[in-house]
């Protein structure tokens, strides 16, 4: 069931900063997951505390290539994040496993 809801983490510049900094982690959860469900999903699955949990809905996007045939247009699917902050002292490794 959690890993239904927690779907992949965003690792990105601005998510290591503040994963480094005050200690929040971002992550591409299910549209439908509520953030009691996510807070229950990153404690079970890393074995850490959850102070707290923002939630935000990610709009899609329209992107516009220029290739040899023609422009191609299509969209990037929306999707929901969340932003989990752990309790101090604590953190998550998502490259300890590799």
């Amino acid at each position: 069931m959690a890993k239904e809801i927690l779907i992949k983490p965003i690792i990105s510049e601005k998510s290591e900063q503040l994963s480094e900094n005050k200690g929040q982690y971002s992550f591409v959860v299910a549209k439908k997951a509520n953030k009691i469900e996510i807070k229950n999903a990153v404690s079970s699955i890393y074995n850490v505390n959850v102070a707290s949990v923002n939630t935000l809905n990610m709009p899609s996007k329209s992107k516009v290539r220029n290739t040899r045939t023609g422009v191609q247009k299509g969209r990037v699917s929306g999707y929901k994040k969340a932003v989990v902050t752990v309790e101090k002292g604590e953190e998550i490794d998502f490259f300890g496993d590799i």
